[in-house]
């Protein structure tokens, strides 16, 4: 029987995990199941251009994955069993089951509210599809001169405010940020990102704490408030609960603790990719969640299933970041230089160019999707070692 190989998400680091896998290894010996609830792949990182009104080129998996083996199960994941090995789902026909020997988790996460009373009834996010259509059709029909807050001083938050003031300058913008604007990029950056929300019209409220969200307004910490006909959070992210509900190792956030190759340290028949995982890059810190890590993450993931499974080396690729890129608008953009545990340097590129390099780095994520293996030639290699009685591959051949 073939091993089966189930990837559960299929944003950029499930969707390259199981496109590399089906590359590297012999249909006849393995299916690669990728279960996710879009028949399309949604590209995060310009949820902040789809919320104002552009329009997103449509990549259906369908076409993404025509002749390379990876079978798209449209559902939702309710749960896993980790003991049983398998997967609960909900789709057109209801809730189903799905086996699987070896499972890549690549759930992804969503917004955070942080626990700040009236986030979720009154915020709006772009931390997917769903939120940040529903923030375009609410920003399409402010008036002018209302005000929009975009609460978070992150790179979703810089976007968000930039793409929304650049769009709208019709729009009173302002970006509530917990620190100082920027205080994490280098000195040029930081100039340059100042001279770029004066020359939109952006208010900047840093060092500031918001506490609540109500309908017209952010209130502050010490008693203060900002007024908002809207308001969109971005202070940070947080992970999918499945993972938690499980019996997988997981850390106090809900992300699941792998070892090198993202092999769940609990559980070894578990790869976590992405946002799910608690990856741990230079200088032993924790890699951020993002498209720079989810790739990355989703290759090595890919190369060391696909190593134990054939019997080859597995991979050992330092996982690092090289910089940081801000789009400030469709004409604006940072780049930021990093050094391998991401922070920040002197040199940074800014302007015009910039703009130029974020886009170019988006259509490269986009593109390495329907590519994982960087359209280099690959052979897929046959499954080495004993089958049980059962079908699947001995535990013992899996590690």
């Amino acid at each position: 029987m073939q091993h089966r190989i189930v990837v559960l998400g299929a944003g950029y680091a499930g969707a390259s995990a199981a496109g590399r896998l089906a590359r590297r290894l012999r249909r006849e010996d393995v299916t690669v199941t990728l279960v996710n609830a879009e028949p399309d792949f949604v590209e995060r990182v310009r949820m902040h251009q789809l919320a104002t009104g552009q329009d997103l080129r449509s990549r259906p998996f369908s076409r993404m994955f025509a002749g390379t083996g990876v079978e798209l199960r449209l559902a939702k994941v309710t749960g896993v069993d980790v003991d049983r090995r398998t997967v609960a789902v909900t789709d057109a026909n209801g809730p189903g089951e799905i086996g699987y020997d070896t499972l890549v988790y690549a759930l992804g996460s969503g917004w955070n509210t942080r626990g700040v009373p009236g986030t979720a009834e009154h915020a709006y996010e772009i931390a997917g599809r769903p939120g940040a259509l529903r923030l375009r059709e609410r920003l399409a029909g402010l008036g002018a001169g209302q005000t929009v807050v975009v609460v978070g001083g992150g790179l979703t938050g810089l976007e968000a405010a930039t793409e929304i003031a650049e769009t709208r300058p019709d729009l009173d913008v302002a970006l509530v940020a917990r620190g100082g604007l920027g205080d994490w990029l280098s000195p040029k950056g930081r100039e340059h990102l100042r001279k770029v929300f004066g020359r939109l019209g952006i208010t900047v409220h840093e060092h500031t704490a918001v506490t609540g969200v109500e309908a017209d307004r952010v209130t502050t910490a010490g008693g203060g408030a900002v007024p908002a006909a809207v308001t969109v959070w971005t202070a940070g992210f947080a992970v999918h609960p499945i993972a938690a509900a499980t019996a997988l190792e997981v850390t106090g956030t809900g992300q699941i603790v792998v070892d090198g190759t993202m092999r769940s340290v609990s559980h070894p028949e578990v790869y976590a990719v992405g946002d799910a995982a608690m990856v741990m890059g230079p200088g032993d810190k924790p890699l951020r969640m993002s498209c720079a890590t989810g790739g990355p993450t989703a290759w090595q993931a890919a190369d060391a299933i696909a190593a134990r499974l054939t019997g080859g080396k597995l991979p050992n690729v330092p996982l690092r970041y090289f910089n940081q890129c801000i789009s400030l608008g469709r004409k604006e953009g940072l780049i930021q230089y990093v050094t391998a545990d991401d922070r920040a340097v002197r040199a940074a590129l800014t302007g015009r160019l910039a703009a130029v390099y974020k886009e170019l780095v988006c259509k490269g994520a986009a593109w390495s999707v329907a590519n994982p293996t960087l359209g280099l030639p690959v052979r897929r290699r046959r499954v080495t070692g004993k089958r049980s009685a059962a079908g699947p591959l001995a535990a013992s051949s899996l590690r």
